[in-house]
């Protein structure tokens, strides 16, 4: 499994941390994850995961930012 990507985007403005994430997306390879930070939950990018067949996990940190998981399932 490769390492996790970390994605730092609570210091942008809308909508560069969703071209953030997107653009990360592209180079993920296999076995890799991201581990994207946020200040706010991006609800537009969990459909956009979920259409391209990303899966995610969300949690909230004790500063109350948004830390989103998000990883390409491995097929049968």
């Amino acid at each position: 499994m490769g390492h996790d990507l970390v994605l730092d985007v609570r210091d942008l403005e809308p909508p560069e941390p969703l071209e953030a994430v997107l653009e990360a997306l592209c180079t993920l390879q296999d076995g890799q994850r991201i581990r994207m930070i946020h200040r706010r939950e991006p609800h537009p990018l969990y459909a956009i995961l979920a259409r391209d067949g990303f899966a995610h996990e969300t949690a909230t940190t004790e500063a109350g930012d948004f830390e989103i998981l998000i990883w390409r399932p491995q097929k049968p």
